[in-house]
């Protein structure tokens, strides 16, 4: 089980005034993808004019333009909400970048009151989060409001 209380700390350690978007979103999903067990992709979709577009990550290419409304991460920039998947390929819409990816989960991100962008994470186990992950997760991505936008 993670510990997201320490990972929580070592982020707002990692990127306290630290006035570099892009740089700090690069090691805020290093950070991710080397203490959290059992991924092969994590990353940023950052809105740009209306599409959800490839921002940093760790794993394998991944498709760069995602629609709002279209599989995971356009369903989560759509309604607003954090998509806890436990299996992909049930999810309707799914978008495959990844054959080996099974499970996800997807926090939106906010500034000014508008969807800027999501955290996407995926798993090549089915049922890989909980609960628990996501609200980590979603205290993760509230850190990197408050600091980044």
């Amino acid at each position: 089980m993670t510990d997201y209380t320490a990972l929580n700390q070592q982020l707002s350690a990692l990127i306290h005034g630290v006035p570099h978007q892009i740089a700090n979103l690069s090691n805020a999903v290093a950070l991710l993808y080397h203490t959290l067990p059992d991924l092969n992709w994590a990353g940023f979709y950052l809105m740009e004019d209306g599409l959800l577009v490839l921002g940093p990550f760790q794993g394998k290419p991944a498709c760069i333009e995602i629609q709002v409304g279209r599989g995971v991460c356009g369903t989560a920039a759509a309604e607003d909400r954090t998509q806890l998947v436990y299996n992909v390929h049930r999810f309707p819409g799914h978008i495959a970048c990844d054959s080996a990816s099974n499970s996800e989960i997807v926090v939106p991100i906010h500034a000014g009151g508008q969807i800027v962008g999501v955290l996407d994470i995926d798993s090549p186990s089915i049922g890989r989060f909980t609960e628990a992950d996501q609200a980590g997760l979603e205290e993760f991505v509230s850190i990197l409001e408050a600091e980044l936008w």
